[in-house]
Order: C-alpha cells, then sequence, then structure tokens
C-alpha cells in the first residue's frame, strides 16, 4: 500500500505495474484517473473520483491519476489484492470496494 498526496494540478503519470492490479481510493479532493485498454482497442477509460470512491486500475495497463479539484488530493493505492494465491473471499473483497461478488469474480479470474 501507499499513500499518494497531490498538489493542486499534480499527476501522477502515465505508468504501469506489470505484475499488479492497483486499487486506488479518494482520501480526499477530487482525482481525474484512466487507465488505456489493450490492442487492438487502445481505449481510454476514465472517470472523476472524489472523497471514498474507489477505481480498479487493471494489472499491467498504462494508467494515470490528476489532481482536478481546487485543493490537494490524497489516495490510498494498494497493489494485487485480486491476485493472492490462495484468493481472499469473494464476499470480502466485493463488501469491501462496494461492488457485486460478480464483479470481483472476473478481476480474479484475470489472474
Amino acid at each position: 500500500m501507499a499513500r499518494v498526496d497531490y498538489a493542486r494540478g499534480g499527476i501522477n503519470p502515465p505508468h504501469t505495474h506489470p505484475r499488479a492490479t492497483e486499487i486506488l481510493t479518494v482520501i480526499k479532493g477530487t482525482l481525474e484517473v484512466g487507465f488505456v485498454t489493450s490492442n487492438p482497442e487502445n481505449r481510454l477509460v476514465s472517470k472523476v473520483l472524489r472523497k471514498g470512491d474507489v477505481f480498479v486500475f487493471p494489472i499491467g495497463l498504462v494508467h494515470f491519476q490528476r489532481n482536478t479539484g481546487h485543493r490537494n488530493a490524497v489516495a490510498i493505492a494498494a497493489l494485487s489484492i485480486f491476485g493472492s494465491k490462495p484468493d481472499i473471499p469473494t464476499d470480502v473483497l466485493a463488501k469491501a470496494f462496494q461492488v457485486d461478488r460478480s464483479v470481483v469474480q472476473k478481476l480474479q479470474a484475470k489472474f
């Protein structure tokens, strides 16, 4: 896990994690986040997040974050939670990230 502090207008430039999925939780402020899908689409998937929002960057995909708010922003990044062996129970992850169990199962299947 890592805490990331973003100055007003600050960015975490495009980068990848070849062996890890990243889950980002916004603690304070507003962040625009996004990732680029794999070939052949190379489509940008992006969203504006606010305090309490969570976003998943799939393993190996180029992704970024940018502070679009008027104040500093803070986020917590966690890596590889969906790829543990043995798996973290699906219901635990679904409740933690407020998503349907099927979303967790799809993410875990990618490993």
